[in-house]
């Protein structure tokens, strides 16, 4: 059984930085694709960063170039480095792993930015 366990939320300044965390276990990481996921306003899950088994990432505009997504297969770890937080995105983050029709979410971890 997949699980997924988030760290890494808390609560920090404009223009501070954290790092939230993913760790896969249950199955084989290298063969999920890899994501963050903001809950957003309207409830719905909004991508924030992938990464996928080639180490290909893509992001959402506004946190292009503040965010950086990297994956550790040895570690079955996915990282989101972010830097120059914003109190917009002060929000409840999800991990996401999908290989073919199979798709695993994490918990949530909250990050707030506010001064």
């Amino acid at each position: 059984q997949v699980q997924l366990v988030e760290s890494g939320g808390g609560s920090v300044q404009p223009g501070g930085s954290l790092t939230l965390s993913c760790t896969l276990s249950g199955d084989k990481f290298g063969v999920y694709t890899m994501g963050w996921y903001r809950r957003g306003t309207a409830r719905r899950y909004a991508m924030v960063a992938i990464v996928d088994t080639s180490g290909a990432t893509n992001y959402d505009l506004a946190v292009r170039g503040r965010f950086s997504i990297s994956r550790d297969n040895a570690k079955s770890t996915m990282s989101l480095k972010m830097t120059d937080l914003k109190p917009d995105d002060t929000d409840e983050y999800f991990c996401n792993a999908v290989t073919g029709l199979v798709n695993f979410w994490g918990q949530g971890t909250r990050v707030t930015v506010s001064s």
